[in-house]
């Protein structure tokens, strides 16, 4: 396992475009989500401990933004064939596992975490109405002990956002496993 560490991507960055099954067989695309104020894309997986360590916390996330209209969307690029856990079944035995309440899609060619210069997982990346980039950065301060969490970023974030202010906290990258590439 490689940790890695996010990229710096220029806030302002546009959300790329993307067409990708998800878990229940339906294709989905950036333009799904149109009716959502807020945007959080993020690469994961299933076999990652720093995603397992953070899996609950994205749907209890989900559950307490959707009247507010903030969609989470999960995407998988990790090369199945050298990890079968993050096959399409892997994904949703975890989905079904978890009660996953947010879209889980698979980038078979790895071609969407190319364009989104995501290396690791997790990577969280969250974008306003316009889907532009105003927060890539870590979920909060303690990926393995949830009890011992102090700041909650993603969250900040997200609370910022709404609120239509500008996010002036420093965003610290996500840390994980990198993303498992073809070769």
């Amino acid at each position: 396992m490689a940790l890695l560490h996010s990229e710096n991507i220029p806030l302002g960055t546009k959300a790329g475009d993307f067409t990708l099954p998800g878990i229940n067989e339906k294709l989905w695309s950036l333009s799904d989500f149109d009716d959502s104020e807020l945007l959080v894309i993020m690469f994961i997986c299933n076999h990652c401990p720093y995603v397992k360590a953070v899996q609950k916390r994205l749907v209890e996330l989900q559950s307490e933004y959707d009247p507010q209209k903030v969609r989470l969307v999960a995407i998988n690029s990790n090369d199945y064939d050298t990890y079968p856990e993050d096959n399409l079944e892997g994904m949703q035995y975890t989905a079904n596992e978890l009660d996953y309440n947010f879209p889980y899609l698979l980038d078979d060619f790895q071609e969407v975490a190319k364009d989104y210069h995501a290396v690791c997982t997790p990577d969280f990346y969250l974008y306003n109405k316009d889907r532009k980039l105003v927060y890539h950065g870590r979920l909060d301060d303690n990926w393995q002990e949830p009890e011992k969490v102090k700041r909650r970023e993603l969250k900040r974030a997200i609370d910022t956002t709404l609120k239509n202010k500008r996010i002036r906290f420093k965003q610290l990258s996500s840390m994980g496993c990198s993303i498992k590439w073809r070769t």
